[in-house]
């Protein structure tokens, strides 16, 4: 194997190794991969517009807002008014999306091989 084709089958393996981190995720923490990342990035920013969300997700606007949906039904995201326009949302964390992320930040979850071998 050269070339492309390495390059592919090595993408199939990452492909393989996240599948599994997010099946392990998701059962532990009752979260799909999207709505982890999302409450991290909130964490982060505070307080973000759904377009906001969508580009820190590497999601289309569609996609983010069925993941902050999905967020939001969990209790772990809530949305307010925009202060200059009232028909922008802004989402936040819940107190209930604080406390799954410092469940999560004490729990060491197993990266399959191909992950761990990228980690810091």
């Amino acid at each position: 194997m050269t070339g492309g084709l390495e390059t592919l089958c090595h993408i199939r393996e990452l492909h393989r190794a996240i599948s599994e981190f997010e099946q392990q995720f998701q059962s532990r923490h009752g979260l799909c991969m999207n709505e982890g990342m999302l409450l991290c990035t909130l964490k982060k920013s505070c307080c973000l517009t759904s377009g906001a969300i969508a580009d820190a997700l590497a999601l289309s606007v569609s996609n983010a807002s069925k993941v902050i949906s999905a967020a939001e039904k969990k209790g772990l995201v809530s949305r307010s008014l925009g202060d200059c326009d009232k028909r922008q949302m802004r989402f936040m964390l819940t107190d209930k999306g604080e406390k799954v992320l410092e469940e999560i930040s004490k729990c060491e979850l197993h990266l399959p091989p191909p992950l761990a071998a990228l980690m810091p």
